[in-house]
């Protein structure tokens, strides 16, 4: 318990340090016995996913969660015995995270599956804060992934990289983002992997002096101009974002101008540019290599300025300018605000949140005003939207209320003309049955496309189906019209091709 409070960077409060011990406590106790592939006592997971969480989010309740976040589904203890234990809040948050473990990736060739289930995933965890729990869960997972058989590794870690680390980048958690990204790297793509890491080694080996020869310049030049700053440091690009800006320029090193870098720290906004324009002043800037992510921030938050100079040998070189909160926001996103409240610094909770939830919510067919959904931490924009499987594993991102009607005509036009009948998790149902979330849906098909009735379009939730339906309603009516004329030209009575019909 002393070991996982030192290893957190926050002042607990008395009662504070008594909820997390007891939830330690029950951990130790339900999963007693349990062992973790490593050969570790399995109660070391959640301690360690804890702490992992803590150095961004150090919000008790959530910790107490992430340590009891196995509980309900590993052991005899119930979700029940939880929320007797320890309130509605954290039951509510551990029971978030065994709905989300059941999101899984599956084998499928959906050009829009990756992008649905990431929508399936911030759909079933309601509160962002079950969505931190599980990014520490599985970061832990990462970082202890060699104890597991090869063939999961490969499948953790291409879920990790498609699914987990999107959506660390999205909260603008760029400390997790990068991490979660560069453990899967090494284990989906292992040549790739470790070319790109030969590459930054031969580039840190050519830049060893020029980086040290530069902080010097820089302390110097900033001093000497009266220019405060907190830290300048080196930084180093990571290798999957490295790898992916390589395969942009076609594997072509010197387009890439920003492998390794420097980095200043300063006190305030005005200091940033103050520090640009010093630097413009002694190193010639690079045309078209300046970024001002202050003025205009990045979708998830980011904000820093970024310029490109000539350093001494005349060799180009990538110096990054932030504030302290801003480098605080860019690693930590989400949580930032506990670590400047704690401080005394001014809180960037709301605006800060307002963007994330701006950002989550374009993943959504249709926006509207981020104020609606804003309620302490909750994820309510999905609540109108129902995420559904095809038998073979892709997902259907639907409005609720969504009939099979609409399901079928969402997988493909001529399923639709064809469905006679359709079964929802195994059992039989009728095409105007509504769906729900997470619905299996299989549609059961007709040799010959089927008689689409107005009732069909009565049914129908999604502009899609609708303009399918209607368009089937219009032909079909134009061809019994255009039969009428021809059995009129031939002098049969309407009475007669009634009846013949």
């Amino acid at each position: 318990m002393k070991d996982l409070i030192k290893a957190i960077p926050h002042h607990f409060k008395p009662e504070e340090i008594t909820l997390i011990g007891k939830a330690l406590d029950l951990a130790r106790k339900a999963h007693a016995g349990q062992k973790r592939m490593s050969g570790e006592d399995y109660v070391t997971h959640a301690a360690a996913s804890a702490v992992i969480l803590g150095q961004i989010f150090p919000d008790p309740p959530t910790l107490a969660a992430t340590l009891l976040h196995d509980v309900p589904e590993d052991t005899k203890v119930t979700l029940k015995t939880i929320k007797t234990e320890f309130g509605e809040e954290i039951a509510n948050l551990v029971d978030g995270v065994t709905q989300l473990g059941r999101v899984r990736m599956k084998d499928s060739k959906d050009k829009f599956y990756v992008e649905n289930l990431r929508k399936l995933f911030i759909a079933t965890s309601k509160d962002i804060r079950v969505i931190l729990i599980k990014l520490a869960d599985r970061l832990h997972n990462m970082r202890s992934i060699e104890h597991i058989p090869k063939n999961k590794q490969i499948k953790v870690a291409t879920e990790t990289l498609e699914i987990y680390a999107p959506i660390a980048g999205r909260l603008g958690i760029g400390k997790w983002k990068d991490e979660l990204e560069d453990l899967s790297f090494s284990v989906v793509y292992p040549k790739e992997f470790a070319e790109t890491q030969k590459i930054v080694q031969v580039e840190l080996e050519k830049k060893q002096e020029s980086i040290k020869e530069m902080q010097k310049k820089l302390t110097h030049i900033l001093k000497t101009e009266g220019i405060k700053f907190l830290d300048i440091t080196g930084r180093v690009k990571r290798l999957y974002s490295l790898f992916n800006k390589l395969k942009k320029y076609g594997g072509d090193i010197s387009k890439v101008h920003d492998i390794i870098a420097l980095r200043i720290i300063a006190k305030s906004t005005a200091e940033c540019y103050s520090i640009l324009g010093a630097i413009h002043q002694y190193f010639q800037p690079v045309p078209g290599r300046i970024k001002d992510f202050i003025a205009t921030p990045k979708p998830n938050g980011y904000q820093s300025i970024h310029t490109t100079v000539l350093d001494l040998n005349k060799e180009t070189f990538e110096i990054q300018i932030r504030t302290d909160l801003m480098h605080e926001e860019a690693e930590r996103g989400v949580a930032a605000h506990w670590f400047y409240a704690e401080e005394g610094k001014p809180e960037v909770s709301s605006s800060a949140q307002s963007r994330w939830i701006k950002e989550l919510q374009s993943w959504q067919e249709q926006t509207t005003n981020p104020e609606e959904f804003l309620e302490s931490l909750k994820i309510d924009f999905f609540r109108h939207r129902i995420f559904v499987f095809t038998p073979r594993g892709d997902i259907k991102d639907l409005p609720l209320g969504a009939t099979v009607i609409d399901f079928a005509f969402a997988v493909h036009t001529s399923l639709g003309e064809h469905m006679m009948g359709a079964k929802i998790n195994g059992k039989m149902a009728s095409i105007y049955d509504e769906l729900e979330q997470e619905d299996t849906v299989e549609i059961i098909k007709s040799k010959k496309p089927v008689t689409i009735s107005q009732d069909w379009l009565k049914a129908a939730k999604t502009s899609n189906a609708r303009n399918k339906i209607r368009h089937y309603l219009n032909e079909h009516n134009r061809g019994i019209i255009q039969r009428i004329k021809e059995l009129q030209f031939q002098k049969f009575t309407l009475p007669k091709f009634f009846r013949r019909k």
